[in-house]
């Protein structure tokens, strides 16, 4: 079968286009919507089936409905604090703000929180808030939020929604975004999208490592594509290691182990029964932040204290069952099911999984647009608010918060620009990318695409660990090349059909992770210290000098080019906030 020609493919228009169908991607259509936009929402997957049902924990704001004491200044503070300081303090601003009045708007369309006893939304502790901030459902927060925007989505004037779609080039015209190209998964066939504004919300790029929470949909596509049309990325080297993943049995070796174990009063005890996180973080024990928790874990491993399978016992059988079964159901179901692990009565054997990339496209703080005319980002697939560690429950009032702000900039951008359908997008440029689209279809016998992405795993695993060091980033780097260079000779593995053939699926998707694993080992190997989730053995110490520096990546003529930029320093009023948080987990504040 040869290449198709410019002339197969339909075309669809519409004002605004949302890659994604997550919190973030959901919430920005119905914004863009309700701004008077038209909007098409294509997913990879179908809708509902987002990773944002993964955090399954709770949504982070400073609703003081459980501790009166908390404010939006003590929740910028803690972001600030866990991101170690390298977060846009304008995004972080924003985000503790805005926080409560995204969970209340979400309450108002049908989302059904605990309660507490005076009929409030409940608010659960975690990990490096310094109050119980996240408001929850049980122990699946992130699929009842997923419910709730969908209902709305769906029932919203002027969303269209296109399933198992896979957008595989963004086009500009006149130097903004005009369109993209798209396959349906089902039967290969192609799709220009005429679009006057175009948010990305695809999440993240768990999947170019081996062990992760993530499903298979996430594998960078969003930041690969952003960067392939010239876009900047930002703290690409911030990728976060949950904690607490399943390791046993095999089979399930990633699945995520939700915080809120820890948050309802689960400790962490090594393979002698200790509760080691007195080590790493006596303050604030289990409920300290990711970074310090995940590499506690590693530590208690490599020095020989490990449970079985390599991780340790996250025990909460003190609870009563009954507290525990209304709390986490999902997690006692999980357990039972696929691990024949009762949670009432044995511990469960946890390990540290990718979960979250902390750097992504370069937004604009106040509207998510990025660094090109008509690209907009949310959630995940944008950086900025997180900096160098992600807070739990964050994720949830990020995409909740920045969803709503990137789709009405996105709508306003539509009204503004050129309509969809006069924008000159290039005839040639469609004609070649299809013909890239094609190509591993041509090549039934060429390198394994199965095996190529089982490689960049392995070379993710093994060179971009928890903890890292130069020598390891450097010869990372120069494998995923390699991988990079025999990626262009991928086929199918004998297949040569367009419909359902996971092959060429899997071949296009290479293309996305490789870009991300690039942009990741390079930045690490610029940030040349240790702060959040960037540990590097040969620079064990955080370095002051790099506290106002951000790394970013961008596409140059000679390949990807990675430099530091200082930001803008916080106004008084931020820093002094941020100053007194630090000063309440000082020895002399909490002995």
């Amino acid at each position: 079968m040869g290449p198709l020609n410019a002339t197969s493919y339909e075309t669809v228009e519409t004002d605004v286009l949302v890659l994604g169908a997550g919190g973030a991607g959901l919430r920005g259509a119905i914004a863009a919507a309700e701004a008077g936009a038209r909007v098409v929402i294509v997913c990879k997957s179908l809708l509902g089936k987002a990773h944002t049902v993964m955090a399954e924990g709770g949504v982070a704001a400073a609703m003081h409905n459980v501790a009166y004491q908390d404010s939006w200044e003590v929740h910028f503070a803690d972001t600030m604090k866990g991101g170690k300081l390298i977060n846009d303090w304008q995004m972080a601003e924003i985000h503790a703000k805005e926080s409560p009045d995204r969970v209340l708007e979400l309450e108002r369309w049908g989302a059904v929180f605990d309660r507490t006893w005076q009929g409030r939304i409940h608010q659960r502790p975690f990990g490096a808030h310094t109050y119980p901030r996240l408001a929850h459902v049980g122990d699946r927060t992130g699929l009842e939020l997923i419910r709730t925007l969908q209902d709305r989505a769906v029932h919203t004037d002027g969303v269209d929604v296109h399933m198992e779609v896979t957008v595989f080039k963004l086009l500009k015209a006149d130097g903004r975004i005009a369109g993209v190209l798209a396959y349906r998964r089902a039967d290969g066939s192609v799709i220009l999208y005429r679009c006057a504004a175009l948010l990305l919300a695809s999440g993240g790029a768990g999947k170019m490592y081996r062990v992760t929470s993530n499903s298979w949909e996430s594998t960078g596509d969003g930041t690969a594509l952003a960067y392939d049309a010239g876009a900047q990325l930002r703290d690409m080297e911030m990728v976060q290691f949950h904690p607490t993943g399943m390791v046993w049995p095999a089979g399930v070796r990633g699945i995520l182990v939700t915080e809120g174990v820890r948050g309802e009063g689960g400790v962490l005890r090594n393979k002698e029964g200790e509760r080691f996180m007195e080590r790493y973080d006596r303050e604030r024990m289990e409920l300290s932040s990711r970074d310090v928790v995940a590499r506690a874990i590693n530590s208690e491993v490599l020095a020989g204290r490990g449970t079985p399978h390599d991780g340790a016992y996250l025990d909460i059988t003190h609870r009563k069952p009954d507290f525990i079964k209304r709390k986490l159901p999902s997690m006692y179901e999980q357990f039972l099911k696929l691990a024949n692990v009762d949670i009432t009565k044995q511990p469960m054997e946890v390990a540290p999984t990718i979960h979250y990339a902390m750097g992504g496209v370069r937004v604009e703080a106040h509207t998510g647009a990025s660094t090109i005319p008509g690209l907009y980002a949310a959630g995940e697939v944008a950086s900025g608010l997180h900096g160098a560690n992600r807070l739990g429950g964050n994720s949830l009032s990020d995409l909740l918060v920045f969803g709503k702000r990137a789709g009405e900039a996105a709508a306003l951008a539509a009204k503004s620009a050129p309509k969809a359908s006069e924008a000159r997008i290039d005839e040639s440029e469609i004609d070649e990318a299809i013909a890239d689209l094609m190509a591993p279809l041509n090549r039934p016998a060429g390198e394994n695409p199965y095996k190529l992405e089982a490689e960049i795993q392995d070379v993710m695993s093994a060179h971009a660990p928890i903890v890292r060091d130069g020598p390891g980033l450097k010869a990372g780097l120069e494998k995923i090349l390699e991988l990079a260079a025999r990626s262009r000779a991928s086929g199918t593995g004998g297949a040569n059909t367009l419909a359902f053939n996971p092959g060429w699926h899997t071949a296009l998707d290479l293309r996305s992770m490789l870009v991300n694993a690039e942009a990741l080992l390079r930045s690490a190997l610029e940030r040349e210290e240790s702060r959040g989730a960037h540990a590097r053995s040969d620079f064990p110490e955080t370095d002051d000098k790099l506290e106002g520096i951000n790394f970013v990546v961008q596409k140059t003529p000679g390949g990807m080019q990675v430099k530091a930029e200082r930001r803008t320093p916080m106004p008084e009023y931020l820093a002094e906030a941020v100053h007194r948080s630090f000063a309440r987990y000082t020895p002399e504040a909490t002995e």
